[in-house]
């Protein structure tokens, strides 16, 4: 409304006016109250314009002008450069009535002024030449005054819909690409401005600080699309179509460049000390694949253990921060294939990593079926053992075994596991803290901190009688292995060698991580839970021989701490297929970090 009613009104000016013999008019855009810092700022709007004109007022001031044209040509560059905030806001239309001696352009003949319409106080003229800067003396020179940085004119929600409305297609697109840049907008490069596009332009506005209208004045749109020309250049992004992993994205060239293939990774490594490293993420796999890809993750130096971890049915988000580095990783399983990234940057480099991570995130998309072949390159012996080349694992102090108690997740576990630990993680990624220790039985209970919904845990047998087979489960080799190994047993006595009543002593050859381990009888009810070889007795004892914690003193500890344990209510043997599925679904891998 408020450039409608401006138009009008120049409108009903033009049409008041006589037509005059030269139709001459001038755009009048600024006025000093003295000559020397008129003379200074037109010589700063004559290196943008190329028509500066400068004019003593009769009322005393200087005027700074464009012109002079006819007045339809001034009107229409009025509103064209108020619309790109080159000029004042205040800038208005002049036909030289007030105008007497020219001062600017310095050194040119004064073009005379035409007669004012009637009714108007004609204009003098005279030359350049009899203009000097005495004509106002002054005791001193004034000193130089500072240019006042360019003000953003007052716009409207009306003028902000009449500048957008007067856009080019192009302008319209290009708006909408740095809106998908900065990841607030995923739809078509159209330049049509439809629901998704006014939502995304109000989520830019509330993320830059300005009020959410859903319609961008003409300096947003500016920053807008500068910030966008900026950082493009700034970073060298390019968009790459990685044929051999299938994945399009934008990635900044000028802080990383191509390594090297090492499956399921194409490795992007930082160029002259940037400190940002991308890894390209491509596999086959299903869900199944992705969870195992979730765990191996958080293996990495490159990811620090400290960090939300968000798992799906189909896709996570790792991030991870230390005092050092921070990284993101994000992979999803679509089409029987796993695609994704990590970025990992220098935590001092947060600031130019806001502006490029969005840009790497919103522009990731699968490009086809293909993934990332793993006979592409020859593997490691490391890689083969399922560990990840060309990057450092980081590794916990120790791993140990540990089982479900009840339906809640509480897991039992061996003292052992837990001593002189800075954290301790349950599954690879789920912290736990320790609810409670037992020194004399050397058993501690665990309670995640995520919720955990077993799938099985344990009924503890009420009953177990000498010669009896039995089965432990547990992570033999730590964490090297993804599920828990089982290694087969007997029952040779009830209790220790010095007749201690909650020790039950097996024929048994366990490895470390078997330790806190559950024991089965066949029916796959739990015996005890395996302890660690006691190293300071002054006895060797021979091979194969291993302790537990009995059932029923662990039911007792449990009842103890308010922990209801379920007794075994069968003892009819289990089939393979049924103990080992119990076996897995039961047994927990207990980390311990420092």
């Amino acid at each position: 409304m408020k450039v409608l009613g401006f138009l009008l009104g120049l409108w009903a000016l033009v049409m008041a006016l006589p037509v005059m013999a030269q139709d001459k008019s001038w755009l009048q855009i600024e006025a000093q109250p003295n000559l020397n810092t008129a003379m200074d700022r037109a010589r700063a709007y004559a290196a943008l314009f190329p028509d500066v004109e400068g004019y003593r007022l009769r009322n005393g001031w200087y005027g700074i002008a464009l012109g002079p044209t006819t007045m339809e040509q001034a009107a229409t560059r009025l509103l064209d450069l108020r619309r790109q905030n080159l000029i004042p806001s205040d800038s208005y239309l002049a036909n030289g009535a007030s105008y007497a001696e020219r001062f600017w352009p310095v050194g040119q003949a004064a073009t005379p002024v035409e007669p004012p319409v009637a009714g108007l106080e004609p204009d003098s003229t005279i030359t350049t030449s009899e203009v000097t800067p005495n004509i106002e003396p002054t005791p001193e020179p004034a000193p130089e005054p500072a240019i006042e940085p360019a003000r953003e004119p007052e716009e409207t929600l009306g003028d902000s819909m009449a500048s957008e409305a007067a856009l080019t297609e192009p302008d319209r697109q290009l708006l909408q690409v740095a809106l998908k840049w900065y990841g607030f907008y995923n739809g078509a490069l159209d330049g049509s401005f439809g629901k998704g596009t006014r939502a995304s332009f109000a989520a830019w506005q509330s993320a830059n600080g300005f009020e959410e209208t859903s319609i961008l004045s003409t300096s947003q749109r500016d920053q807008l699309t500068s910030g966008y020309a900026r950082d493009k250049a700034e970073f060298g992004f390019e968009t790459v179509t990685e044929a051999e992993s299938g994945i399009e994205i934008t990635l900044p060239l000028a802080l990383i460049q191509f390594d090297r293939y090492e499956p399921p990774f194409v490795h992007y490594a930082d160029k002259d000390g940037s400190g940002l490293k991308v890894l390209l993420i491509s596999e086959p796999g299903g869900k199944a694949g992705l969870k195992g890809l979730f765990d191996v993750l958080q293996t990495l130096e490159i990811v620090p253990p400290d960090g939300e971890r968000v798992l799906a049915e189909d896709r996570f988000t790792i991030r991870g921060r230390n005092d050092r580095i921070e990284t993101l990783a994000y992979a999803t399983a679509d089409g029987g294939n796993i695609k994704g990234y990590l970025i990992s940057w220098n935590l001092s480099d947060a600031d130019r990593m806001a502006r490029i991570l969005p840009a790497i995130q919103a522009s990731f998309r699968s490009s086809g079926d293909k993934a990332l072949d793993p006979g592409l390159v020859p593997l490691s012996q490391a890689a083969k053992r399922g560990l990840l080349a060309g990057l450092d694992v980081r590794r916990p102090k120790m791993s140990r075994s540990g089982f479900f108690v009840n339906a809640q997740g509480g897991i039992l576990t061996s003292l052992q596991a837990v001593e002189s630990c800075g954290k301790v993680v349950v599954e690879r990624s789920i912290v736990a803290k320790v609810s409670f220790t037992d020194a004399a039985l050397g058993i501690a209970l665990l309670t995640p901190e995520t919720p955990m919904a077993p799938k099985a845990y344990a009924s503890f047998a009420t009953s177990a009688n000498l010669g009896a087979k039995v089965s432990l489960s547990g992570y033999s080799y730590e964490d090297k292995l993804p599920a828990p190994a089982v290694t087969y047993g007997v029952i040779e006595d009830m209790t220790g060698l010095n007749g201690e009543p909650d020790l039950t002593r097996l024929t048994l050859t366990a490895l470390p991580g078997d330790t806190g381990g559950p024991v089965l009888d066949e029916a796959g009810n739990v015996l005890g839970m395996l302890l660690p070889p006691n190293t300071k007795a002054a006895q060797q004892l021979p091979p194969g021989v291993a302790f537990a914690a009995s059932a029923s003193a662990l039911t007792a500890a449990l009842t103890a701490q308010g922990v209801t344990p379920k007794l075994a209510t069968s003892t009819t043997p289990a089939t393979p297929d049924a103990m080992a599925a119990m076996a897995r679904n039961m047994t927990v891998l207990v980390s311990c970090w420092d």
